[in-house]
């Protein structure tokens, strides 16, 4: 039987932790939203540039993404998406490639000729030859080099998933990959909010405040407890949150930090490696190739991915100028994710210049460093079955985090398909409390 909600907590302001509070308010259900920094968005936090609102970190909406255009629907922003066939490139050794069609892997010469045949007719088949197989407990090392031979391993997919995962890489599960496989299904064409992805967050936010939730930002949550029924959030500033339920999406190490002795106990034994990202943003005169996405392989770089975000937004968000990211994945311990950002802006601005000689010093408008620590998690093998629940046995906490996303791929599509997830499990158990309810609490309270 659904028992009435005086008030559910959501920790963390990602999309979602959003989405959860969108879906719980629409519900019906009070709903005290709190996040620790000074902006919503998580990964989709932004920052000015020229009067202009720009993301830290690059985004895309792929058209598989049912449960994020479901709930970009949901506030009115599914229309304002713009979608854009897109290219990639790839850069081997400094030497710059197309990566688009029969013909551009027919002229790749970093692999033979029979690599490259055996590339591709693999490639096209890998969604089919994964079906029946236990991929969540394969090597993606061992199934990949199995299907496209030892050259194509080490010339383009280590170093590929070396760049994603760290030393790590040859022991991800293959599930990772047939599930990325089936998100992008070989389709180039990706898609952009108008507006940015602010107009998201934004959205989002309406919605839960007209609605009548919370939203708090710049709430760092100090201590998170249970007791019986209730829930109590003890925030930086000494203030506490009582809720019935709360939903954490903040990563599990994170998390364990603010739990109390007793919660800390029951929290999922679990304990996953995280990758981070060191982001660098430039804003360019004039564009790079045109390429959406280039993997950046044995180049002499500190950076592995070129994006163009211009090729799919336009230039008209920036001011005019080509945005692009450049990128590398690396442990929030290494030296380069503790290295100083203007110094990181240096040195990779120079090797970007060294790699696209037709861009000057002088076409360089400007250079921003962000870095996120947990971005990507290093699932191991047989993950399915080691997943936790996203039920805190003995309290009314509910975890919505990047650790109960696998087998998908982590995304805000995955993130959003979480979201609803487990909003569905409480919503079974919780229910808008009455007028009468209502009245009886706050008389309660008064007392």
């Amino acid at each position: 039987m659904a028992v009435p909600v005086r008030n559910v907590v959501v920790i963390g302001g990602g999309v979602c932790g959003l989405a959860t509070a969108h879906r719980l308010v629409r519900a019906g259900l009070p709903v005290t939203l709190l996040e620790s920094s000074d902006q919503l968005g998580g990964l989709g936090t932004f920052f000015p540039s020229r009067g202009r609102w720009v993301e830290r970190f690059y985004h895309c909406v792929m058209p598989t993404d049912d449960a994020l255009l479901g709930l970009l629907d949901e506030v009115g922003l599914r229309e304002s998406i713009g979608w854009q066939r897109t290219t990639m490139g790839m850069v081997v050794e400094g030497r710059h490639h197309s990566f688009n069609s029969a013909l551009d892997l027919l002229r790749f010469r970093p692999l033979s000729l029979v690599d490259r045949v055996r590339f591709g007719v693999v490639s096209l088949l890998l969604r089919r030859l994964g079906k029946g197989e236990d991929l969540d407990r394969l090597r993606t090392e061992d199934w990949l080099r199995g299907l496209y031979g030892d050259a194509v391993w080490t010339t383009l997919l280590a170093p590929m998933f070396g760049a994603k995962f760290g030393s790590a890489f040859g022991d991800v599960p293959a599930l990772y990959l047939w599930q990325r496989l089936g998100r992008e299904s070989n389709d180039s064409v990706r898609g952009y909010p108008v507006g940015g992805y602010k107009s998201v967050i934004d959205a989002l936010r309406a919605s839960i405040e007209d609605r009548g939730g919370v939203v708090r930002t710049s709430a760092p949550v100090a201590r998170l407890e249970t007791a019986g029924d209730r829930v109590f959030v003890t925030l930086a500033d000494g203030s506490v949150v009582e809720a019935d339920h709360a939903v954490s999406t903040v990563p599990l190490p994170a998390l364990r930090e603010i739990a109390d002795s007793s919660l800390a106990a029951r929290l999922p034994e679990v304990r996953l490696r995280y990758q981070g990202v060191v982001n660098a943003l430039f804003f360019l005169r004039k564009p790079l190739s045109g390429h959406y996405w280039a993997p950046v392989l044995r180049s002499g770089t500190d950076f592995d991915g070129v994006i163009e975000m211009s090729a799919l937004s336009g230039t008209e968000p920036y001011d005019g100028r080509h945005l692009v990211y450049v990128m590398r994945y690396t442990d929030r311990e290494s030296a380069l994710y503790r290295e100083d950002p203007d110094a990181i802006a240096s040195r990779w601005t120079s090797q970007l210049l060294d790699l696209y000689p037709g861009v000057e010093p002088a076409d360089v408008d400007e250079v921003r460093v962000f870095k996120a620590p947990f971005v990507e998690p290093v699932y191991p093998l047989g993950y399915l079955t080691d997943r936790p629940a996203v039920e805190v046995p003995g309290t009314r906490l509910l975890l919505a985090t990047t650790a109960h996303v696998y087998p998908n791929v982590t995304s805000w599509n995955s993130s959003v398909e979480l979201a609803n997830a487990v909003t569905d499990r409480l919503l079974r158990t919780a229910r808008r409390p009455t007028p009468q309810e209502i009245d009886a609490w706050s008389a309660e309270s008064a007392r």
